[in-house]
């Protein structure tokens, strides 16, 4: 029997010898805001995959030499405004736009409440809305990979299948018909709903990029889906599915490390 790790501890996977600094020095920002809920799982999930997580404070001035970010679910400011709309205005936050945005193309995830941040910011178009039903929702999701040629998505196959938790009360993404259709077009649809829409999500949208595809956000949690015996499993133990979020985190390791696609 495989000895799982205990909570908190990191599972040391080896550097990649041919990488310039190798899976264990690829540095991970990890945000934490006021009411950032996610972090620590975030954090955790980058060092299963074989990365360096940096916490990084929304005050911060500088992203502290960082390859890649990771923007956690949660309610940062309480949603008090709107969602992710006060976050938007943290100083990290104009650091992480510039990098998005450089030649550099910093990769740049946004899960949940940090996905609502990047549609805040203009990393991506769109808005995040009251699920349709007015209710908090909490499930394992069935999600459609659409798009494999992000930097969050290489390990991943187009037309994949993956099961990772869901879980959000301002999950509805909305946005214009034209801008529906160019992000159709482009293929900047990441991730689709399959066989149930949990929030009432234009054309079952989970998940968009930008069109350099370094910036991705999405509404379920890929984080809590890393681990064996502690992800979603069916209820007959066949298609088990504990780890299917795992791929995003090594997916931007390998593209940081050896510049995959």
């Amino acid at each position: 029997m495989t000895e799982l790790p205990l909570i908190g501890e990191a599972v040391a996977v080896a550097p990649d010898a041919d990488g310039a600094r190798g899976l264990a020095g690829a540095r991970i920002g990890v945000v934490t805001f006021p009411g950032t809920l996610d972090d620590r799982d975030a954090a955790r999930a980058v060092r299963l995959a074989g990365g360096t997580a940096v916490p990084l404070w929304h005050a911060d001035t500088a992203l502290a030499d960082v390859d890649a970010v990771v923007i956690p679910g949660g309610f940062s400011y309480g949603d008090y405004l709107r969602a992710g709309a006060i976050a938007r205005f943290a100083p990290l936050m104009s650091k992480i736009i510039d990098a998005a945005n450089s030649d550099a193309k910093l990769p740049v995830l946004g899960i949940c409440n940090g996905f609502q941040i990047l549609t805040e910011s203009h990393l991506l178009p769109g808005s995040m809305i009251k699920n349709d039903h007015l209710k908090f929702m909490c499930r394992d999701q069935v999600l459609r990979v659409e798009n494999s040629n992000t930097a969050w998505t290489l390990d991943y196959e187009a037309g994949q299948e993956i099961t990772v938790p869901l879980k959000n009360q301002d999950g509805q993404y909305i946005a214009d018909e034209k801008v529906l259709d160019a992000l159709e077009a482009e293929g900047r649809v990441v991730f689709r709903y399959v066989g149930f829409n949990p929030n009432g999500s234009r054309r079952d949208i989970a998940g968009i990029s930008n069109a350099a595809g370094n910036v991705v956000g999405l509404m379920p949690h890929p984080e809590h889906a890393v681990e064996v015996g502690f992800g979603p499993q069916s209820l007959d133990g066949i298609g088990i599915s504990d780890t299917d979020g795992l791929g995003f985190f090594t997916s931007v390791l390998n593209k940081i490390v050896g510049g995959a696609k």
